[in-house]
């Protein structure tokens, strides 16, 4: 059968799940017959991540690279032949927003494999985002290599730990000379090889900054060549609102010279349903001036946070859950809190859209229960209940808190990639990526496989300046997700948020197979990507230079 024909019969087979027709592709390249390969993947069918449509093909690979994308020689030599009939090949999926950090630092091998991403096809992911990542880049990195993981792993630098190493968890802004002191630790970071900087203004105490804060330390990634990662100050009504959270982050990368990624982006609460138009206006009408602007966002109705982030006051959390509860301890701020949190919790639309999901600290509960469940058999309203949560410890919530029309409005935009947020007690962490294939793919048939897959390689390796991943080109590291179109889906369930997902039959991280036939081979292939060319950085290059000491007379 030729390989036209056969990318026909393919596509017809799959014509339920939208695949791309394959009219007009260029030719196939033939391959010598005595190339030597470690790995070559045979008859499947082709997405180069770039947006192409697909063809069937064969794919090569010598040790960490891809040797060429084409029709091998039926002789071809190579140590091994995957048979990829009848199933997608496409670059390892890319995960710009993850919350992998303590998986990849793990003394268990078994959490450092990254598990539940590599059975979502995911081959790289990035760790730091939402202003929690150290700034100790380097440090992170020579872990990584030494006790090995699954999946290659991006770095940001967080606003946090770099804010708190000067500031602790004081509500004010800081002294010149304590700025300069928070931005020399970030220039370190990115002369280590950090991709960028991340911060989380929703967050205490990091929404204590203001906007020439943040644009001032943001300004210090964008000189290095890194991008501006930020979970908003504001997705709702909470404090500046939706709308005014966008036009933030978009000065901030204007004055700082910077990229903007937007993270998880949202239209949280019933109260900002039906706004993602404006911010896709907002976010388009930048980007039309030439301003570089991009986002991720998971396909779920439903975030992952914690108790005290979704409904206390952020002025009440100055001085972190502490001082929280020592204010609770005075009966007029006390009433003040429990107004706030009222108001707050109507804006997530209700104790019965706060879902238990893992407790933290002393407190302990049963997970997936509501909120709303949990008060009625202690006997209390809502707030009072959370109050008493809040005074022993913490409690991670999923919060019901999306619709689907704002999550299909911002799904379709070029500038939107897939990402998980994943997070401890969400299917998210488990399931983003095949249940965006569902939703959007197959279901919705919103995106087209091509689009799909796009979303999910070259654009987040563009966001993330990986310029040898994301697609499927000869030279490119040999990062491959071979998956079943009929079976790429999600299993995990909010009941069941542990679930691996199914599908992905062979994926490839750095040359090694990390899956095969759908079963976790016990490789650890992955590398810390370290954003290039740090080190030519002239202040990267004195801070290279050991100290200079002054001699005593």
């Amino acid at each position: 059968m030729s390989w036209k024909l056969k990318t026909h019969v393919l596509t017809s087979l799959t014509a339920g799940l939208f695949l791309t027709s394959c009219a007009a592709l260029p030719e196939p390249i033939e391959v010598p017959q005595e190339a030597k390969l470690d790995l070559l993947i045979k008859g499947g069918l082709i997405y180069d991540g770039l947006g192409a449509q697909g063809r069937i093909g064969d794919i090569g690979i010598a040790e960490n690279k891809i040797v060429f994308v084409g029709e091998a020689h039926s002789e071809a030599a190579a140590k091994q032949t995957l048979d990829a009939a009848d199933l997608i090949v496409a670059p390892g999926f890319i995960d710009p927003h993850t919350h992998a950090d303590k998986d990849l630092v793990s003394q268990d091998r078994k959490r450092r494999a990254n598990l539940p991403y590599l059975f979502q096809g995911v081959t790289t992911v990035v760790v730091g985002n939402d202003g929690f990542g150290g700034s100790d880049i380097a440090a992170q990195a020579q872990t990584a290599r030494a006790r090995g993981i699954g999946t290659n792993a991006v770095y940001l630098a967080g606003f946090g730990p770099l804010r708190e190493s000067v500031l602790g968890k004081q509500n004010r802004s800081p002294q010149t000379a304590e700025l300069e002191l928070m931005k020399a630790k970030l220039e370190r970071a990115m002369c280590e090889g950090a991709a960028g900087f991340s911060a989380g203004l929703y967050y205490a105490p990091q929404n204590f900054a203001k906007t020439d804060e943040v644009a001032a330390l943001a300004a210090v990634a964008g000189e290095h060549g890194g991008y501006y990662d930020t979970h908003m100050r504001d997705e709702s009504d909470y404090s500046i609102g939706l709308e005014r959270s966008v036009a933030e982050a978009l000065a901030i990368g204007k004055r700082a010279q910077i990229p903007v990624h937007i993270a998880h982006i949202k239209a949280l609460g019933p109260s900002v349903w039906g706004r993602s138009k404006r911010i896709i206006d907002m976010i388009s009408a930048a980007r039309a001036t030439g301003q570089s602007v991009t986002a991720d966002q998971y396909p779920w109705e439903a975030s992952g946070t914690r108790i005290s982030n979704a409904i206390v006051p952020r002025w009440a959390l100055d001085g972190g859950l502490e001082g929280l509860r020592l204010r609770l301890k005075e009966p007029v701020t006390r009433a003040k809190i429990a107004e706030e949190m009222e108001a707050n919790l109507k804006r997530r639309g209700g104790a019965e859209r706060l879902l238990f999901t893992g407790s933290l600290g002393a407190f302990k509960a049963k997970t997936g229960q509501t909120l709303s469940d949990y008060s009625q058999a202690q006997g209390m309203g809502p707030v009072e209940a959370a109050i008493g949560l809040l005074q022993q410890g913490d409690m991670r919530v999923a919060s019901f808190v999306m619709n689907t029309q704002d999550i299909n409005a911002l799904a379709v935009q070029p500038w939107v990639a897939t990402g998980s947020d994943g997070s401890t007690g969400h299917p998210r962490k488990y399931a983003s990526f095949p249940k965006a294939y569902r939703d959007l793919v197959v279901d919705e048939k919103l995106l087209s496989m091509a689009q799909f897959i796009r979303r999910s390689t070259a654009l987040p390796a563009q966001i993330l300046g990986l310029k040898d991943r994301g697609a499927l080109a000869a030279g490119m590291a040999a990062d491959v997700a071979v998956f079943d179109p009929r079976t790429f889906r999600p299993n995990a369930t909010y009941a069941q948020p542990k679930e691996l997902s199914s599908g992905a039959v062979f994926v490839i991280v750095n040359g090694k197979l990390a899956i095969t036939e759908g079963q976790y081979s016990s490789e650890l292939a992955g590398q810390p990507l370290l954003r290039a060319g740090r080190s030519a950085h002239a202040d990267c290059a004195m801070m290279s230079k050991p100290p200079t000491v002054t001699k005593p007379d």
